[in-house]
């Protein structure tokens, strides 16, 4: 038998595993976003053997393009929806006291002007009610010039104010990394970069898959007791093997990047698109402003990279000049954009997508178990749902509970006299934070200009996070393609030592991902290409 490694960096090994075809698993998860990593982490705590695999990079998809919120949907109660939001407020403050520094609490304003439906009356017993489920009280009405004073330059004309409460924000990317590796050391498996390409049948009902190795090329069938399918916007082309019904309406959400100084926020700000009154968040996030975001209907083609439209970029900047007419922010200072398609289930009533239900649902097959829809704060209790499905009865009962293991280190004892920083790092790793210290290399623990992150990072994420590719390192196991100008073009010769040594590229390699990280930015994670 066996040993399950601990790190996500064992390709090579499992690939040479699963071609042997000896195993039957409990369960084979396809799909590496969180809704994947919640299944894997569920399933391998009750003690069944799992394998996750997923076609891209881990978290390639709506889960590193999210707009960052463990939220619990207040808009929700509005519509109706009590149970969801009930659930997604639950889970946020259970996720909030698991991971702090991975999971912060962030303050969220929603303006108030004359004429403004709802007012400060209906809107402070919404969040009244808001807070009671979460069991939390900490909502106020904000003045017209406290709002004045936090968010310089804000439009003036009718403003009365605003209504506080709070949610939180997190980096969805590091949480998928975060909850795979708590699923591996207990022992699931996991594969990036490994397709599957059909499902394996026998006797009418679902029995495995057939992957292919999309960096060696192999083939393998791995025999599994049930499939899971948690594969988000592309849901229905592996269940439309064994059921023809099509249930995903695939939405595109996209956003734009500010240097924080051009937009200092200190919290999160709502406001109403004069266009359609849908809420725009402008909020922090890494040291950047972030503005978003859009929905609309995705056309494009699923296996292609969503990239934001020129019709968006209008859109989140129209909201930003008639809200801060003072900043005269235009597309000269957008750093960079990032687009994600959700997996919405569509309901063949409403022609907005906006009105959309953002519950999840989960069918069987014939023994494949498709799971779509639902919300980041949600994913732990949507992984029960498919685990209770794949296995005919509820999931096992288990002592602990936590999706997180707690940590047992103390800011202090990292090699940082930061504490804000060393407590970050803990959400990030959890105890392994004090391994990324060990390896650094001279210089590299300390934080990018201008950043959170440092080098230490990435070669802790080449050496133990499956990196395949250059954008899996800068635009997943760390963001700095994101935050920091021209995809962090300039950090490139320090990368190149890093994955020269932890990777073992040479000059060949290295300039190919390059060229590669660099075309892939330009299209998907900039401006539309005749701005770029």
């Amino acid at each position: 038998m066996t040993t399950a490694s601990t790190s996500l960096s064992e390709r090579a090994t499992l690939w040479r595993e699963l071609a042997q075809g000896e195993k039957t698993w409990d369960l084979v998860i396809v799909g590496g976003g969180i809704i994947g990593a919640g299944v894997l982490r569920e399933a391998a705590r009750r003690g069944l053997s799992a394998l996750l695999v997923e076609q891209r990079d881990f978290a390639w998809g709506t889960s590193s393009r999210s707009s960052k919120m463990v939220h619990g949907g207040l808009r929700y109660i509005a519509s109706g929806d009590i149970r969801l939001t009930r659930d997604a407020v639950r889970e946020r403050e259970r996720l909030l006291h698991e991971a702090p520094g991975l999971i912060e609490r962030m303050g969220y304003y929603f303006t108030l002007r004359r004429g403004q439906f709802p007012g400060r009356y209906v809107f402070s017993l919404l969040l009244a009610f808001y807070d009671w489920l979460a069991g939390i009280r900490n909502h106020r009405y904000v003045s017209r010039d406290e709002m004045r004073q936090n968010y310089d330059g804000i439009d003036q004309r009718g403003l009365k104010g605003a209504v506080y409460y709070t949610d939180t924000v997190t980096d969805d990317a590091r949480l998928v990394l975060r909850v795979l590796q708590e699923a591996v050391e207990a022992g699931g498996r996991a594969l990036n970069y490994a397709k599957a390409d059909s499902l394996i049948r026998e006797d009418g009902r679902v029995c495995g898959v057939v992957l292919h190795n999309a960096q060696g090329g192999e083939r393998a069938e791995v025999r599994a007791r049930a499939v899971i399918s948690a594969t988000g916007a592309w849901a229905d082309r592996l269940r439309n093997e064994v059921n023809p019904e099509k249930r995903i309406r695939p939405l595109r959400g996209s956003h734009l990047v500010l240097p924080f100084a051009r937009l200092p926020v200190p919290d999160a700000l709502t406001l109403l698109h004069p266009a359609d009154r849908r809420p725009v968040f402008v909020f922090p996030w890494e040291g950047t402003t972030v503005v978003g975001t859009t929905d609309l209907d995705h056309g494009g083609g699923l296996d292609e990279e969503p990239a934001i439209s020129d019709e968006e970029v209008d859109y989140l900047l129209t909201v930003l000049q008639q809200q801060f007419p003072d900043h005269a922010i235009g597309r000269g200072d957008i750093v960079s954009t990032w687009s994600g398609v959700r997996p919405v289930i569509g309901s063949e009533k409403s022609r907005d997508p906006s009105k959309e239900r953002r519950d999840h649902a989960v069918w069987n097959d014939q023994g494949l178990v498709t799971v779509s829809g639902g919300k980041l704060t949600t994913f732990r209790l949507i992984a029960l749902d498919a685990i209770n499905a794949a296995c005919g009865e509820p999931a096992a009962k288990v002592a602990d509970e936590r999706v997180f293991s707690a940590v047992t280190l103390a800011p202090a004892e990292l090699d940082t006299t930061d504490e804000s920083w060393a407590r970050r790092l803990l959400g990030r790793y959890g105890d392994r934070a004090r391994e990324l210290f060990d390896i650094a290399g001279p210089g590299e623990t300390r934080p990018i200009a201008g950043t959170l992150f440092c080098l230490a990072e990435c070669r802790w994420a080449a050496r133990h996070e499956a990196v395949v590719h250059l954008d899996d390192l800068l635009l997943r196991r760390t963001r700095l393609g994101c935050i920091v100008a021209r995809g962090a073009e300039d950090l490139l010769p320090e990368l190149e030592t890093i994955c020269r040594e932890e990777l073992g590229w040479d000059s060949e390699r290295w300039r190919s991902e390059v060229a590669r990280y660099l075309a892939l930015w330009r299209r998907h994670y900039y401006l539309p290409s005749q701005d770029a």
